[in-house]
């Protein structure tokens, strides 16, 4: 029981760590920044994404995650999840 929880966490942040990264190559996709409206929507799918990721995490969060997902500081976040064993 504990080893298939302790699974899901890792694959959640996991999960969490690819859609963060996925944001960020969003952001700097210049071929995508040509077309404003599919470029947005890109960001906000992926945001939301990240949105349901959070909500699954295990509770509690570490207070340092939570507040950097909370302030949407999502380089740090990746950053957090990238340096520490949540």
């Amino acid at each position: 029981m504990y080893s298939c929880l302790f699974n899901q966490m890792e694959n959640v942040i996991a999960d969490l760590a690819a859609a963060l990264r996925e944001r960020l190559a969003i952001i700097s996709d210049q071929n995508s920044r040509r077309d404003p409206e599919a470029h947005a929507a890109r960001l906000r799918a992926v945001s939301e994404k990240i949105e349901k990721l959070e909500a699954a995490l295990p509770k509690p969060i570490d207070p340092q995650l939570a507040h950097f997902l909370q302030r949407k500081s999502y380089d740090k976040a990746l950053e957090f999840l990238q340096n520490n064993r949540v």
